[in-house]
């Protein structure tokens, strides 16, 4: 009898009893990253892009010619992730890296046409993306949780 009424408790529960974890702010943060990082993940399948990836396009586009370190330095990544990444992508013939007009220790970022293209595909797939994700929450709701993930990360 008492491993029926078990039973049925338990089948009640829709969630995941967490205990004292429920409580701690990171952990549901750790979660709702993952949750996150999944959906990205099946969104940008067909492309074969990480997250880093369409990030380092993204800026790249938006800031034609940026330095190497510049761009590393905004997207909080340290030297051997950004070269590694640029590698990558320069592999896949999506961007070019030429001598700085300004400086020519430095090497500025390119797109070529190709990179043009899997970024436009990419933004596509970011639109699709953040609407699955902003569904979840009113456009005001929305504005605070960026504002609000805004000071752990600033």
């Amino acid at each position: 009898m008492a491993q029926s009424a078990l039973t049925e408790d338990n089948s009640d529960t829709d969630a995941p009893e967490f205990g004292e974890l429920d409580g701690i702010v990171g952990f549901h943060i750790r979660l709702a990253h993952g949750a996150v990082y999944r959906h990205f993940t099946e969104t940008f399948a067909a492309l074969g892009l990480t997250q880093k990836q369409v990030s380092v396009l993204w800026l790249i586009g938006s800031n034609p010619a940026v330095s190497q370190i510049e761009l590393g330095s905004r997207l909080r990544m340290d030297r051997a992730t950004t070269m590694t990444i640029v590698n990558r992508l320069q592999e896949r013939g999506y961007l070019r890296r030429e001598k700085s007009s300004s400086d020519g220790r430095k090497q500025s970022l390119h797109l070529t046409d190709d990179g043009e293209e899997a970024l436009e595909q990419a933004k596509r797939c970011i639109e699709e993306h953040e609407a699955w994700l902003k569904s979840r929450f009113t456009s005001d709701e929305v504005e605070k949780l960026v504002e609000m993930l805004s000071r752990i990360h600033e």
